[in-house]
């Protein structure tokens, strides 16, 4: 069986945060969040991690990642480019963002010839969630299906105070499978309860509803599927602000029963920068479970 290889998407930009946040330091010991996550992706086994960048960010990256995680993993770089299209497509006059998590994945498939796990480079996602995936993929096989994984977080434990957020509310069946997700770009507390917007409506999302933080593990069917079905989307999506989107794809895998995704139910706290005002929270989070030994008070010697 080969190795998992762990993908950090990095390549874009914190719009409601307002800036870089992938690099900006959550310790008083400079740790970023990638650390943390490259910490335990390291310690559940992952020993190779591709980073999905802007070219004009390598040096960057390359400062804060390769003296610490990359003492002790192999580090890679793929470049999402706009103009990485398929021969005979043009970028659309007056486009200039990039194709969506679907297009950045894809930035490395020189560098992915066996299962692969992706995660966003400024998510927390807790060391039980690179455990749990890691194992999946280890012993990962297709056979008359392409066998996938996410991993799924209680709704509840993924939300801000300070604003709505977007989230792939999922639906599984009794054994675990994923049989539907939507994505809710309008979720929050609301009232004391969990709810989305929906048109001039809130409604209400039982407490422990699985959800997706962008957590996947994936065979190698998952590349090629997305390199083969790109062409379809350049044809019909929308010029200017079109992406090609993970869940996207996976959902017509489903639909077409190409595939199953086993929902790993994950018990850690997700925590995320999405408005600033998150910062605090998350700075504070890390640093009670430093104190309490989850992590070591520096991460990587």
């Amino acid at each position: 069986m080969k190795e998992p290889v762990l993908v950090i998407m990095a390549a874009g930009l914190g719009s409601r945060y307002g800036g870089l946040k992938q690099m900006d330091p959550v310790s008083d010991k400079g740790e970023i969040i990638l650390d943390f996550s490259l910490y335990d992706a390291y310690l559940a086994g992952f020993k190779k991690a591709i980073f999905i960048i802007k070219e004009e960010h390598e040096a960057d990256f390359r400062d804060l990642i390769d003296h610490r995680a990359g003492k002790h993993m192999e580090i890679a770089y793929a470049f999402q480019k706009l103009e990485d299209i398929p021969k005979g497509y043009t970028v659309p006059e007056g486009r200039v963002k990039p194709w969506g998590t679907c297009h950045a994945v894809m930035a490395a498939r020189h560098e992915i010839d066996g299962p692969f796990a992706v995660i966003n480079a400024d998510d927390y996602y807790g060391p039980g969630a690179f455990q749990s995936i890691y194992d999946y993929l280890l012993t990962a096989e297709d056979d008359d299906k392409y066998r996938f994984a996410m991993v799924g977080y209680d709704v509840e434990k993924t939300l801000t105070e300070n604003g709505t957020v977007s989230r792939g509310v999922c639906q599984k069946d009794e054994e675990g499978f994923l049989t539907d997700i939507v994505e809710r770009t309008k979720i929050g507390w609301k009232d004391g309860k969990v709810a989305y917007a929906e048109e001039d409506k809130w409604v209400d999302v039982p407490l422990g509803t699985p959800v997706s933080m962008n957590f996947w593990g994936f065979t190698k069917s998952m590349m090629d599927e997305m390199i083969a079905r790109f062409p379809a989307f350049l044809d019909s999506a929308e010029p200017i602000k079109g992406e090609y989107f993970l869940p996207g794809v996976v959902d017509q895998l489903l639909k077409e029963r190409k595939a199953t995704v086993k929902v790993l139910n994950s018990h850690d706290k997700w925590y995320g920068v999405t408005y600033r005002e998150d910062k605090e929270t998350v700075v504070n989070a890390l640093q009670s479970m430093k104190d309490n030994g989850l992590y070591p008070d520096i991460l990587w010697k």
